[in-house]
């Protein structure tokens, strides 16, 4: 099962890069995303059967990603055909093969059970990405790719230099220099406390530079803006989500050496000073797609703030990880639409796009609702659940600032989204071709279907893994 999650993916993405017809290369992505979907899904019932003492294996944490990229991926390979279909004078060959190949190592993050592996897999993300940033070819989106690269190349520097710091920890308490997970949590009480700290310290700065933490997220308006919205919609949903399982081991390992309060302190600084930093840059912020970016960028500190937290907002942040994937497919898919539509993507050309494009103008608002926590959505309830456990903790002051924040952000995100959805179209953009089509649409509908459902009913399968996946580290220290 792991070898088909991964090696099938790989397969097709060098089948990719053989198939000489621009117009049928992309229907790879659908037939890929089908298979892995079908497998995962296999996987997940027997989830149970896959935990081992291997370099790979899926624990809950692990098993919640995989399901939930399985998904996100699905309903964005539609719509890149769609997509691609609208891009017929632009190859594609190599934007097939990135997407695929992404999948594969994406697979392989959420397999890891060796911290080393788990880098390699997660740096291999990088460099898939970086191709699909510079899509376009233009000279932003070429910037916004170097800078991608180099920001988070220092931050996977970081990352490594902290593993080392662990292996290191393990000697200097008398043990074996190992990075396996297993290893780590079975002797976790016998590792270098000094040492310890160092490594959460730079793991946690290294996988945040990836996540998009503030003041480590200046990577991301650039990236984000410029990407087309699909991979737009696969780095704030899927790659974030693989750097806060690795940010999640980090802590695992902390909290099994009776070191969680040492962590948590750090987590919820940074995930207050990210939902702060996104709401100074949301405001009055008039490119829809780094508007979308400053969003992930509050996201982001929403989820190290519920594991800084701990108790009930551990299971608030898991959830809140499979919320944020979905609304931001809807928003990045929906921003994608009217920037094709209107061939601009700021507030000082776009405007009336529930006219113009009334599927996705309305789900643009939609979608602004369900990112912002509002009910009846799936992130007003995972937003609820941190809120309300850091009033339980005792921290005021934490919930306080949080429920500011999350305001703040409503405020400047609503600015920006009603200018774009309100009003009568240019003349300019009503004369141009772009349409809301099957493909370009129904995975919007499919998104906004799940964001809903996850905000009125919550699958009991997924309630259990939300739960198993917080307990291996609530109580752990």
């Amino acid at each position: 099962m792991f070898a088909l999650s991964i090696l099938c993916p790989l397969g097709l993405a060098g089948l990719a890069l053989a198939v000489p017809s621009n117009r049928w290369r992309p229907w790879l992505l659908p037939l890929a995303a089908a298979a892995n979907l079908v497998l995962t899904a296999g996987i997940l019932r027997r989830a149970g059967t896959f935990r081992g003492a291997g370099w790979v294996a899926l624990d809950p944490a692990g098993a919640l990603v995989l399901g939930l990229l399985a998904v996100l991926f699905g309903v964005c390979s539609f719509y890149t055909v769609g997509y691609l279909g609208h891009r017929q004078e632009r190859s594609n060959r190599v934007f097939c093969a990135c997407l695929l190949a992404f999948l594969s190592l994406a697979n392989l993050v959420a397999w890891s059970r060796h911290l080393a592996l788990l880098w390699v897999a997660l740096e291999a993300t990088t460099l898939a990405a970086a191709p699909l940033i510079y899509f376009n070819r233009n000279r932003r989106s070429i910037e916004a790719t170097w800078k991608y690269l180099l920001v988070c190349s220092v931050g996977i520097a970081l990352a490594l230099l902290g593993s080392f710091f662990l292996a290191y920890a393990c000697l200097h308490g008398g043990l074996a220099p190992s990075l396996h997970l297993g290893d780590l949590l079975a002797h976790a009480p016998r590792l270098s406390k000094p040492w310890l700290h160092g490594a959460f310290v730079l793991l946690l700065v290294g996988y945040g530079t990836k996540m998009g933490l503030a003041p480590l997220h200046t990577w991301k308006p650039d990236a984000y803006g410029e990407a087309p919205g699909v991979v737009g919609a696969l780095l704030a949903g899927g790659m974030t989500s693989l750097a806060f399982l690795a940010v999640f081991r980090a802590f695992q390992v902390c909290a099994a050496a009776g070191e969680a309060a040492y962590a948590r302190g750090m987590l919820l600084a940074l995930g207050l000073f990210s939902m702060a930093a996104a709401g100074v840059f949301v405001v009055r912020q008039r490119d829809i797609k780094r508007l979308l970016a400053y969003s992930s960028v509050e996201h982001m500190g929403v989820l190290a703030l519920g594991l800084g937290i701990g108790g009930a907002a551990t299971a608030g942040a898991f959830l809140h990880l499979v919320n944020n994937a979905l609304a931001k497919g809807l928003l990045f898919l929906c921003a994608g639409n009217i920037h094709r539509a209107y061939g601009a993507k700021t507030t000082d050309e776009v405007a009336g796009a529930a006219r113009r494009l009334p599927l996705s103008g309305w789900l643009f608002l939609l979608g602004l609702l369900a990112a912002t926590g509002s009910p009846p959505f799936g992130p007003f309830q995972s937003l609820f659940a941190i809120g309300r456990a850091a009033l339980e903790a005792g921290r005021p002051w934490v919930a306080g600032s949080f429920g500011f924040f999350l305001l703040v952000v409503f405020t400047g995100m609503g600015a920006t989204v009603l200018a774009v959805v309100q009003g009568p179209p240019s003349p300019a953009a009503r004369s141009t071709a772009y349409r809301d089509g099957l493909l370009t649409g129904a995975p919007l509908l499919v998104f906004f279907g799940l964001v809903l459902l996850l905000g009125l009913w919550l699958p009991p399968p997924l309630a259990d893994l939300l739960r198993q996946a917080a307990e291996l580290v609530e109580g752990a220290g």
